[in-house]
């Protein structure tokens, strides 16, 4: 299926390995423009220069996007590099879960500073243009926790609550604009941060057997942990005009775990 992507731009944040760069790869497939930005300068040039070798539909941006003026920055760089901007993928996060009795101010205040905040930054820097054109597309990254929260996952799925309520709130208010929002809701999805639990837990696995096991416990439907591809998929075909009707959608990537759709 053709996407009608080719010769449009999008932004992604936490562009530099798992969903991420799942989705700028899938994106460079489609003939898109990606604008990536990531903490880790190295590992980022290197994630873009395997799925874009030549260079030319990518651009590395290093940065810590929760800093001061971080999203300007990125949405300036994009500009100048390909010209316009068509879209945004809210991906930069972490998986960060701690007792509530644990929890302090302080982290409540990283969480939210991380996964929150930058995202309705970037949304708002990017708006006016897309507002001009009478056409854009944001997609949120979220966690199923979001939805249905259990014991112990604090603060994360409190953080990505709001960024569901931040989607639907904000396909209302763009909605007239012919800006479209919507987020997708991932559950187990092999990455560099669930590999660290899997370190953690328990080494002497082989990461499949371990995925694989995981998913039994928690009682995944589909049985396995899912792809980052397989999330990038169904970023980007949200992000194009295919899903031209569809907005205010928060669509579950999680192999079937969630109760709540």
């Amino acid at each position: 299926m053709d996407l009608a992507l080719a010769g449009r731009t999008f932004l992604v944040t936490g562009g530099s390995a798992g969903i991420g760069l799942g989705t700028v790869r899938r994106l460079v497939t489609e003939g898109a423009n990606v604008a990536a930005c990531a903490r880790g300068e190295d590992t980022l040039r290197a994630a873009l220069t395997e799925v874009d070798p030549s260079g030319e539909q990518t651009l590395a941006v290093p940065m810590d996007i929760t800093a001061d003026g971080a999203t300007d920055d990125l949405v300036a760089a994009a500009r100048d590099r390909f010209g316009r901007i068509d879209g945004v993928v809210n991906n930069a996060g972490t998986s960060l879960r701690t007792p509530f009795d644990e929890i302090d101010q302080s982290t409540w205040d990283e969480d939210m500073g991380l996964k929150l905040f930058p995202a309705m930054r970037l949304v708002q820097a990017v708006r006016g243009e897309m507002r001009e054109r009478g056409d854009g597309a944001v997609v949120n990254v979220l966690s199923v926790q979001g939805k249905h929260p259990p014991a112990g996952s604090m603060p994360t799925s409190v953080t990505r609550a709001a960024g569901l309520a931040m989607t639907k709130a904000l396909s209302k208010e763009l909605g007239p604009d012919g800006i479209r929002v919507n987020a997708v809701c991932v559950g187990i999805i092999k990455s560099a941060q669930i590999d660290r639990r899997w370190q953690a837990e328990a080494p002497e696995l082989d990461r499949d057997t371990w995925y694989r096991q995981n998913a039994e416990k928690r009682n995944v439907p589909l049985g396995r942990g899912g792809e980052p591809d397989e999330v990038a998929a169904v970023i980007a075909l949200l992000l194009s005009p295919t899903a031209g009707y569809t907005t205010g959608a928060a669509v579950n990537v999680d192999g079937g775990v969630s109760a709540v759709t």
